[in-house]
């Protein structure tokens, strides 16, 4: 296993700056996950810590050792595709085994890298088909074990798991997650899904037009998105944004009271006009009390999930989104007005121009000073 460090890293082609000066440091291992929308540079991020591009300028170390003129082969890493890129004319057996031959290990050794590897994923009992004669989720599992068998110091992963249809992903999320528990080697991770990043991340890194917005746990961009970007970007439903006025740690617009909790708010915070944010979960039809912000909504479309019913919402000319259990939806109709309540503790907010966030979880006044410099990291 080996740490990761990406300093400055640059990446244009021709006139186009697709990677704008990333510095990353990802921990020995760690699971991150580079997630964002497409074009963002995360995919070119991984292949040049891969070696299949050059970055323009910066630093890519692994370990102890900077690989910028290293060939792929020989940075010690194992990649899995998009594709699974499996010999077609191969067993399951020989494709598992193919990197490990023409690197010339011992054949006894390599027998048993595969059965290791085919047993961890629940294969060997596919070791003697070809690539046709298995579902996309087997061959998935052999491209990984195909990786596995290298025993590198670090593994990376291109979007696996986009081909597969929705019970797989799942199914295949879960294997992943148990792998990197067993194994403990580094792993990079590259999906637009923020599914997979919430889900199977130790630490996700959010990119956006070539640079990082925000990097850490997962709840914690969650919770503390560094930026409207991250805030609408994480989440499924997305964030609920509002425009009005701040004035006395008190957020306003038309048919919406929401006061902020003073210890969440940068002191730099100036009054005016700003963003204010609202998870579907942190808003409530009979939680109020006179400590509860209020917002007025009205009720355009109800969809029953089962344990719960998402409202879809108008406020403020916006639309909004509300997660409510059975007992707030009962009753509802669409065509109503309803009251939803919101404790301070909820309400995020965002400098209108430029998006980055004005609000801050407990303790980061400590860790960056009362102007909120470097919170975004």
């Amino acid at each position: 296993m080996a740490a990761v460090t990406l300093t400055s890293i640059r990446k244009s082609f021709g006139d186009t700056q697709v990677v704008r000066g990333i510095d990353l440091d990802i921990r020995d291992g760690e699971f991150l996950v580079l997630v964002g929308a497409s074009g963002c540079g995360k995919s070119t991020l991984l292949r040049m810590l891969a070696g299949l591009e050059t970055p323009t300028s910066g630093e890519i170390r692994i370990g102890d050792r900077v690989v910028n003129d290293v060939k792929p082969r020989d940075r010690d890493i194992a990649m899995v595709f998009q594709s699974y890129a499996l010999y077609p004319h191969m067993t399951v057996r020989d494709n598992m085994a193919f990197g490990l031959k023409v690197r010339g290990t011992d054949a006894g050794e390599i027998d048993r890298a595969v059965t290791d590897a085919a047993k961890l994923l629940g294969i060997e009992h596919l070791l003697d088909r070809l690539p046709k004669q298995m579902s996309g989720g087997q061959r998935q599992r052999v491209a990984m074990g195909r990786a596995l068998v290298r025993r590198p110091q670090v593994f990376l992963f291109d979007e696996p798991l986009s081909n597969l249809d929705a019970a797989l992903r799942t199914q295949m999320r879960v294997e992943l997650k148990r792998l990197h528990q067993q194994l403990g080697v580094t792993t990079v991770y590259v999906t637009h899904d923020q599914v997979e990043a919430m889900t199977l991340a130790d630490r996700i890194a959010l990119m956006n037009k070539g640079i990082v917005e925000q990097v850490g746990a997962p709840r914690t961009l969650y919770d503390w998105p560094a930026s409207r970007y991250v805030a609408a970007f994480l989440g499924s439903p997305g964030m609920n944004f509002v425009r009005g006025r701040l004035a006395d740690a008190t957020f306003t617009a038309d048919g919406v009271h929401l006061p902020v909790h003073p210890d969440h708010l940068w002191e730099s915070t100036a009054s005016g006009e700003v963003i204010a944010g609202v998870r579907p979960h942190a808003m409530h039809v009979l939680a109020g009390d006179e400590h509860h912000g209020s917002i007025e909504a009205h009720v355009e479309v109800l969809e029953p999930m089962g344990w719960e019913t998402h409202a879809h919402l108008t406020v403020d000319g916006e639309a909004c989104t509300a997660r409510l259990d059975a007992t707030e939806a009962a009753g509802l109709l669409p065509g109503d007005t309803v009251t939803l309540y919101v404790d301070p503790a909820d309400v995020r907010l965002f400098d209108a121009d430029t998006g980055r966030a004005l609000t801050h979880r407990p303790g980061d006044k400590e860790r960056y000073g009362a102007e909120g410099e470097g919170a975004t990291a």
